[in-house]
């Protein structure tokens, strides 16, 4: 009895000795990389939230003030900071990004330290702090506040010397202690310029690398806020996108060479897809606004993004490793405007629809190499809705796949994929292979996942799919893969006039279109469009895609034309080849003409006939849109006449941001009968001497 209960034991001991060794043999994958801190992770998870700008530009109609607009302008009629916070919180924002001060140094709060804030303003009787308002209205909705604050100041007479640095600290101090938790601070990149520098009209120039020392100031913030994560210039802990589109690429990487960004060697173009080989954890954020300005612009009120473009948006922003930052522009009642307020609706019930139900998590999940053959990192973790767990391979395994098969064919149109970005972003390239009929169909070939990537594809029947992670940097930790199957998206279709009012009206294959010429909601009783028409007057068209096959409606595109230009002649230009001139005015955007080089010099101008006396309250500038080097105009004079002899100067100044934002740039004026129009390009983005022209029109 003996021998048999002391073998029973040292087998006991051997198997349970195993069994530890075993374990201790699976760990847990080592991190990777650089990775992201906690404040990174919380951040990164928000998704998507919300930038407002509401200044005194609202009221000036500019994008960017100079600096010497009077405080006693801002003067909202309506102001509710809570319909911001309502509106935002049922689109499924995490929080409100305040433009506090922008590049004019007007204030929302009532500093200290300057006079140029609401308190010298007739809002509340200059007793009203607006940063206070939006902060407990985002406590009451259970939003995060953000807060920007321009480095840039074009009005503050230190500008450019080493006291207004202790200035804009001072205001920092403010912003992060008065207000409570601050989730982001963001700074502008713009720095150094114009303005009127407490009353001296000219040009401050700074290394904007140097001028900050961000070192310290970030150190400040850290010391205040060590919650608050730093968007931007200086050595940020999350990054722009390279673009005011709202887009990330393709290739996303969280990474960053960081040391060259500060010491000048990476281009902003690069930050669309970050580098593989940075050495910190940078995540991007795209950002865009709901319509082409950051400030509200009521000649844009029926010019809010197409619903298409802001789905678009959505899933390549946060469809693409970024977070998405969107800009609403309060109007000068004080309030998200109605038009755009629907715009998100639409988008959020486009979401919702496209999310619904998720098809893998009743799958039968299986791998062809896990960790260790531990459960602990297991396939199916994949499917459990725990973010905190994920499918792992073994150490020298860089190449692996995944399956997932279904009870019955299942129709599929979108794959959610995510890393356990705690230990690193790892995945390289990877595809997606649907089972159709019996056979394996390769229905996509992508490159990073990072935290989250998600892809839109052509629905597929699939009796099962399989992931495929083809490189990868190290043995790769997968934490969620889901797959959805999205209602059919029609895209709008799209609405063009050339000069001589010939309108084209196009749509995807297999769809019909129906308009309307009379402002009214287009329906299936509304005219079939069969063929290009002619419309020569002022007109607002709108029309619908209907997909045939499914009898699913798009939504609405709308244009709306000024009198055709079929008249319209230029007349004379001081540079540039005169046999293409007519591109600027062919009704075309995606055609240009350009003019200016060393020997013809800025500024230069264009005389136009419009053929007739027009009434004009406006006009437009659209810049080259298809090219790199866009060679933009920055500074603009425009002239109207009845007779081409005695001209009045209707407009002039900047095309403010246009290097980042290179849009259709509106100007608008007290209304004018005129028939001849002289455009001045003064001044080249970069000070060059080559501009381009897509197109010039007038708002009637």
């Amino acid at each position: 009895m003996n021998l048999i209960r002391t073998s029973f034991l040292l087998l006991s001991f051997f198997f349970a000795t195993s069994s530890i060794k075993s374990q201790e043999l699976v760990k847990s994958p080592a991190p990777f990389g650089p990775l992201p801190t906690q404040k990174q992770l919380d951040w990164q998870e928000m998704e998507f939230y919300a930038f407002v700008h509401f200044s005194l530009n609202t009221f000036t109609n500019k994008e960017w003030g100079y600096g010497d607009e009077s405080p006693a302008l801002f003067n909202p009629t309506h102001l509710d900071v809570r319909q911001w916070a309502r509106v935002i919180k049922e689109a499924g924002m995490k929080g409100i990004i305040l433009v506090a001060k922008h590049h004019d140094g007007f204030c929302l709060w009532p500093s200290a330290y300057t006079e140029r804030s609401v308190k010298n303003s007739p809002w509340e009787n200059g007793k009203g702090d607006l940063v206070k308002e939006l902060a407990a209205a985002c406590k009451e909705y259970h939003l995060k506040l953000g807060l920007y604050l321009s480095p840039w100041d074009r009005n503050h007479p230190d500008y450019g010397k080493p006291e207004y640095i202790t200035y804009f600290r001072n205001q920092l101090k403010e912003l992060l202690t008065n207000y409570g938790d601050v989730f982001e601070m963001w700074f502008d990149g713009a720095n150094g310029g114009d303005g009127y520098y407490g009353g001296a009209n000219e040009t401050r120039k700074i290394n904007s690398l140097e001028y900050y020392n961000w070192d310290e100031t970030y150190k400040l913030i850290y010391e205040i806020a060590p919650k608050t994560l730093v968007w931007g210039v200086g050595p940020s802990e999350a990054r722009w996108i390279g673009n005011e589109e709202g887009r990330a690429g393709k290739t996303n990487w969280s990474l960053l060479r960081q040391k060259d960004e500060l010491a000048g060697k990476v281009h902003y173009t690069e930050f669309m897809s970050g580098h593989e080989d940075g050495e910190r954890w940078v995540p991007g954020e795209a950002d865009v606004s709901i319509r082409p300005g950051w400030f509200y612009h009521a000649v844009e009120d029926d010019k809010v993004r197409p619903l298409d473009e802001m789905v678009d948006i959505y899933y390549e922003s946060i469809g693409r490793n970024a977070t998405l930052l969107l800009n609403l522009p309060v109007d000068r009642r004080g309030l998200v405007h109605e038009n755009d307020v629907t715009r998100l609706r639409e988008l959020v019930a486009t979401i919702q629809a496209d999310f619904k139900t998720e098809l893998l998590a009743k799958s039968k999940v299986t791998a062809n190499n896990v960790r260790g053959n531990s459960a602990e990192f297991a396939a199916k973790n994949v499917i459990d809705g725990n973010k905190e767990t994920f499918w792992a391979t073994d150490d020298n395994v860089k190449t692996a796949s995944i399956e997932f098969v279904f009870d019955q064919p299942t129709a599929i149109d979108r794959i959610l994929l995510q890393e356990y970005i705690k230990l690193g972003q790892r995945v390289k390239a990877f595809t997606v292979e649907a089972k159709v009929n019996g056979l394996w169909k390769t229905i996509a070939n992508e490159t990073t996942i990072g935290y989250k990537r998600i892809l839109r594809l052509d629905r597929v029947v699939a009796s099962a799919l399989r992931i495929n992670i083809t490189d990868s940097k190290a043995g790769f930790v997968i934490s969620n893969i889901q797959a959805y199957n999205a209602p059919t998206f029609v895209r709008a279709p799209e609405i063009q006039r050339d000069k001589n009012g010939t309108v084209t009206i196009t749509s995807e294959p297999g769809n019909s279109i129906y308009y309307t010429v009379d402002g009214k909601k287009p329906t299936l009783k509304s005219k079939l469009y069969q063929g290009t028409f002619t419309y020569n007057e002022a007109v607002q068209i709108k029309a619908i895609a209907i997909n045939n096959e499914e009898n699913i409606s798009s939504a609405v595109n709308t244009a709306k034309y000024g009198i055709s230009k079929e008249k319209w002649k230029v007349l004379s230009v001081s540079g540039g080849d005169l046999k293409t001139v007519n591109r600027i005015i062919d009704g075309n955007p995606n055609t240009d003409w350009g003019f200016g080089n060393a020997s013809d010099k800025l500024p230069l101008e264009i005389t136009l006939d419009m053929g007739a006396i027009l009434k004009i309250k406006g006009f437009t500038y659209v810049p080259q849109q298809v090219g790199n080097n866009l060679n933009l105009i920055s500074n603009y004079e425009f002239y109207t006449s009845t007779d081409a002899v005695n001209w009045t100067r209707q407009s002039e100044g900047e095309f403010s941001n246009i290097r980042n934002n290179p849009i259709e740039q509106f100007k608008v004026f007290k209304e004018v009968k005129t028939r001849y129009l002289r455009f001045v390009a003064v001044s080249a983005v970069g000070k060059g001497q080559a501009v381009s022209i897509a197109e010039i029109n007038v708002i009637e």
